[in-house]
Formats: structure tokens, sequence, C-alpha cells
């Protein structure tokens, strides 16, 4: 059922629209005894999640008893990355979550489902796996906060992949990425209906009617100065939401380009990116509007780790972004990548295929670090000197030498494609 909807690409929805929207949604569901919020982490930070977290404690006071940020592989959310992002919720609220051992199994999806969405490249089952929490918590109902954009796993982020991968553990992260990669993701990025989506749907019709999840869907994008503009919210408990925030997603976060990009130059905020783990959404979201031999410099002062979980940092540092072919002939050949297979997936997602050059300047690895696995080096301090965030503005910039470069000041909240590669 839809239980608010809003959103156009010139909308501009204020703190205090997001309030009365929200609200609205909860007057509708009547006197509830105990609530748990699921919002994204500070990689999310635009979403406005932090924010409707927020209202919704406020709404319910001490009714709502939780707050789980749907981390899944990512590095726990700090004390001062809550503030940054959940304002004055209480931090006391604030529940940790452990991928790799505090959740339960709903449910499994069927080998041969699997097979018919992969178009037979994979057949194993897949487990619905969630955080012991919404299912021994006893809620009345769970809220799941998030933000519908173009994704490289599923699609489009959010909905059920919040509930199932957000809060999910290592088997069902495991398999779900790496389905998405082997299923080509740039025939999956920026489309809601995808076999990684097929299999949450899957999921959620079959396992998870128990849950009493209520999800609340922003999509925002960046206008011409880089103000984040929040452009609809979604509130509803079935798909029906989903389906009309991604339907204005790609009106206002895809830019569709006459021309590939010789050179495109992205800025990874500190706050956001710590690691090519989440960094690498500069590929990912480039990569369809990249020309062949063309250069993808990467800014990324925050970068310091390449995975955000130990393991699959260890196994990122081994075998590094060496494409498609090679990755799978990895999985093949060695226990610990087949193990982990979130990792194999993103070190398919990380690579250009050798298309075109990819130029990481972090500031915490080493230029030995970085061209260990498989990316080139330049060093930050120049680069930025080169390229100054503060003078380049969204697209396209001419340089002092007449260079002619394509900007992107956050590559989480886009999409973007040259028209002939994107079909």
């Amino acid at each position: 059922m839809l239980l608010y909807s809003k959103g156009k690409p010139e909308t501009d929805l204020s703190a205090e629209d997001l309030k009365k929207g929200l609200y609205s949604a909860l007057d509708k569901l009547g006197n509830l005894k105990k609530v748990l919020a699921i919002g994204p982490d500070i990689t999310r930070l635009c979403s406005r999640a932090g924010e409707l977290t927020y209202m919704a404690w406020q709404y319910y006071g001490g009714r709502l008893t939780d707050v789980l940020p749907a981390v899944g592989t990512h590095f726990p959310m700090t004390e001062t990355e809550i503030k940054r992002m959940y304002g004055q919720t209480p931090l006391n609220l604030f529940r940790k979550y452990n991928w790799r051992t505090d959740t339960v199994t709903l449910g499994r999806v069927p080998a041969d489902f699997i097979k018919k969405v992969s178009g037979g490249k994979l057949d194993y089952d897949w487990p619905a796996q969630v955080n012991k929490l919404l299912v021994e918590g006893g809620f009345d109902l769970i809220l799941s906060i998030g933000q519908v954009v173009p994704h490289e796993v599923a699609g489009m982020a959010s909905y059920n992949k919040n509930i199932f991968v957000g809060t999910g553990g290592p088997e069902g992260i495991n398999k779900s990425h790496f389905l998405g990669a082997v299923c080509d993701m740039e025939k999956i990025m920026g489309r809601a209906d995808t076999p990684v989506r097929k299999v949450l749907n899957y999921a959620s019709d079959n396992f998870a009617k128990g849950l009493p999840i209520v999800y609340v869907l922003t999509v925002v994008s960046a206008d011409n100065q880089r103000n984040v503009r929040t452009r609809g919210l979604f509130i509803g408990d079935d798909i029906e939401c989903f389906n009309q925030a991604c339907g204005l997603s790609l009106k206002v976060n895809f830019t569709m380009l006459d021309e590939p990009l010789k050179k495109a130059v992205v800025y990874l905020d500190p706050h956001e990116y710590k690691s090519t783990w989440l960094g690498n959404k500069s590929i990912y979201r480039t990569r369809m509007a990249m020309a062949d031999d063309g250069e993808l410099i990467v800014l990324a002062p925050g970068v310091s780790e390449f995975g955000e979980d130990k393991e699959i940092d260890k196994l990122i540092r081994k075998y590094g972004y060496v494409g498609t072919n090679k990755v799978l002939e990895f999985v093949g050949k060695n226990e610990d990548l087949k193990a982990n297979l979130s990792a194999a997936a993103h070190l398919i997602h990380g690579s250009s295929e050798g298309r075109f050059k990819i130029t990481y300047c972090p500031g915490k690895l080493t230029r030995k670090e970085i061209e260990s696995v498989n990316f080139n080096y330049a060093d930050l301090s120049e680069m930025i000197k080169l390229y100054d965030i503060n003078k380049l503005h969204n697209g396209f910039n001419t340089m002092p030498d007449g260079e002619k470069i394509y900007f992107i000041p956050n590559p989480g909240i886009g999409l973007w494609a040259y028209k002939k590669r994107f079909n």
C-alpha cells in the first residue's frame, strides 16, 4: 500500500515538507508500541535519511526504541559519523551490526530461480538473511529509510536491498553481489528490474511477510552549484513506492551524454569515502560514459584502505582489479575468493576491463599499494592543484591550457553514460 507519494524533477522538498509527508504516512499506521528504524550509513549522507530518522523519533518518542544503521560490509559508524548524519537522534538508540555473525536466515530462494534470472550463469540457492534484531525485537513497525539511486549490484539502491543486504549476512551478501557481477553491471545499473532485484523481491514476497516493514524512500540530486536537492519522498509497504522512486531517479540522477568522455575527474568527499570499496563508485557510475583509451582521475583524500572489512581488504590486495575473466579464473582456483564472492564481484566492478585508464590519487595509500591492485597512481596534492575542485563546476570544464575535462563532485548520487553505450 502506498502511504505517501510526492516528487517531480523540479521538486525541492524542505525539511518541513519531509516532516509533513512522513507524519501523514505514520498517522495512517495507527497507534504502535515499539518501532525500529533502519537507515543507511555515512556513505548516504546526502540521502536525508538521518533527518527522517530524527523526525520519526520526534513522532514516536520513546516508542522508537532502536536505530540500526544498515552498514552491510562497510565500516561500523563512529559516534562522530552518527552525530553528523543523524543529528540529535539519541546515541543510546543506535545498535552495532556485525554482518558476519549477527544474522538469521528467513528462507532460501531456490537454485532453479537463480538459474533462471541469471540466464543460466549461476545455479546456487540464496539465503534471505537479516539482522536478528528484526526478528527477535518484537517490533510493531520497522521503518526502512533510504535513498533510491542507480546502483551497480541491484540496479537501483534501497527498498528491500536495505533489508537483505544492508542488514544481511555473509552468504546472502556474497551471492547477491556475485550474481550482479556475472550478469553484466552495464545491463543492470539504472534499472529497477534486474536479476538481483528479482531475488530480493522473491525473498520479500515469500519470507518477509511477517516483518512489519514500511519503506521511506527519498530521491535526491545535485544542481549545477553542487547543492543537493530532494526531489521526491515515497512511503509504502510494498514495491509501488520503490517503482515510483525509481522512475523519478532515472529523470534526475541519470546524465546521458552526446559524446564519450576523454578525461573525467571525480572527487570523493573524505567524510564519505575511506576505501576503494566505496570510492570505486567513481568507476561504476562513469564507466558507460568513458571513451576507449580515456582517463578517469579519482581525487580521493580520505581513502586509506581497499576494503572496509579486513578479510575483503586482504583479498583486494592479493588479487587486484584485473578484469572479469581473470577474476572468474581466480574464483575457480582459490578457495579464499570463492568463499568471499562479494569481494570477487567488487574486483570485477572496479576494473575498466582494460578499456580506459584509471588514475587513483589517494590521501592515505602509497603508490606501491595503488599500483599493486592494477590502478595507476598520481600524487593527490599535485592533482588537486591541477584540478582545483573549488573552481570546477559540474560537467564539462575547459582548463587554462585548453584541456577539456568532465568534473563529477559526488559519484554517489548519479549515473553517467554515453548514449551509444547505453541500450
